[in-house]
């Protein structure tokens, strides 16, 4: 495939999607995404975009099929029909969602995806390696943990897959949102309607082990990202778990379609390439503050170059004085490997520099680690071609 330049999403939207009611009961709603093997839904009311439903927010939604959709939808970004492929993927990134609504002038077109975009650029990917876009701050549980303490660490982490592990550590499965999803439908087909608060709290209670997949699909960190994303297509999986070998059980990290989408958003530009996820819990922030702040840290130590930061707020359902408790994680991939910080805080603000004092201390354990300049040269010289 020849990749024009610049390369737009006008031939990668598609005027296919499922769309539901506001009205609609989330029970309808979840049997779509398994019917449909959906990645995502458009929300309308009265006609008029409203918003979408991903299989974050059915996890996140406790699972109540009375729930209307409004109650869970998410907002995501509109986007142009002619926009760019890198500004596409960091308003899905950005809105963390797995699509959005394509517009044409005023007119709803349709939607795009992640998968959408991931196809059309993966002849592109061959040049970056796994190693250079993981993510190595892996979140895992055990597999006799509950069902329903992976939910929580799922919804508290914003993420959708957990590498399972056994007394020893070692990688024996992965749980995601869609095995739950998937198996609370199957589950509701089997016992019929009726009131299934007690399937549900029985399901809670289940052992990981009882839904995780196994064995597990991985990668390996010195494969190209054009080898893992093809995986992930050809086993339908939104994420591989990165073992040192394919034989494995140690989990050095996770990839998934949202990392290589953050990585067709990596710039050349001398200023620092920051990306926020869920910028609208801000409020006092800008994006300017954030970007300042990140830069004081790095700059106290001249020998690291930051080639690009990202930021995700994620919002509690507890308040202090009606403002919420919010979590922030700061990841940033410099020319000295990947660096962290994470914290949580009542607001966006007091949050972010819980985080950045993490992050500090962080960057500290990191000088000394030699430089790894091959990452920056391979990323921008292959995807400076969309």
């Amino acid at each position: 495939m020849e990749v024009t330049r610049p390369m737009d999403i006008a031939n990668i939207a598609t005027p296919d999607f499922v769309e539901v009611d506001a009205d609609k009961r989330l029970g309808k709603v979840r049997s779509i995404f398994e019917r449909e093997n959906s990645h995502g839904i458009i929300v309308t009311d009265d006609g008029e975009y409203a918003g979408v439903i991903g299989e974050k927010q059915l996890v996140r939604s406790r699972m109540e099929d009375d729930t209307k959709s409004s109650a869970v939808m998410k907002s995501a970004p509109k986007i142009d029909r002619h926009e760019d492929v890198r500004e596409a993927a960091r308003m899905l990134v950005e809105g963390d969602t797995r699509i959005a609504p394509v517009f044409e002038g005023e007119k709803l077109y349709g939607i795009v995806t992640g998968n959408d975009i991931l196809e059309a650029v993966l002849e592109n990917l061959d040049a970056i390696s796994v190693e250079d876009i993981l993510t190595e701050d892996v979140v895992t549980i055990g597999e006799k943990s509950h069902v329903g303490q992976a939910i929580n660490r799922l919804r508290e982490n914003g993420i959708s897959r957990l590498p399972v592990t056994d007394d020893d550590g070692k990688l024996t499965g992965v749980l995601t949102t869609h095995d739950i999803i998937e198996f609370s439908v199957r589950n509701a087909d089997r016992q019929g309607r009726g009131d299934r608060r007690g399937d549900i709290d029985r399901m809670l209670d289940l052992p990981v082990y009882d839904l995780m997949s196994s064995p597990v699909i991985t990668a390996t960190p010195g494969e190209t990202v054009q080898e893992a994303v093809s995986r992930m297509f050809e086993n339908d999986i939104e994420g591989l778990v990165v073992t040192p070998t394919d034989s494995d059980a140690e989990v050095l990290g996770v990839l998934t379609k949202t990392d290589v989408l953050r990585a067709l958003t990596f710039t050349e530009e001398e200023q620092m390439d920051v990306q926020i996820t869920n910028i609208g819990l801000l409020e006092t922030l800008t994006r300017e503050n954030v970007v300042e702040s990140i830069t004081q840290v790095v700059d106290k130590y001249q020998q690291m170059q930051v080639l690009h930061a990202h930021v995700r707020f994620h919002e509690h359902k507890e308040k202090l004085r009606g403002t919420p408790l919010i979590q922030c994680q700061v990841r940033l991939r410099t020319s000295h490997g990947q660096v962290a910080g994470s914290g949580e805080g009542y607001g966006a603000e007091h949050a972010f520099h819980v985080a950045l004092d993490k992050l500090e201390r962080n960057v500290l354990e990191l000088k000394g680690v030699n430089a790894d300049e091959k990452y920056q040269g391979q990323v921008m010289r292959k995807l400076g071609d969309l």
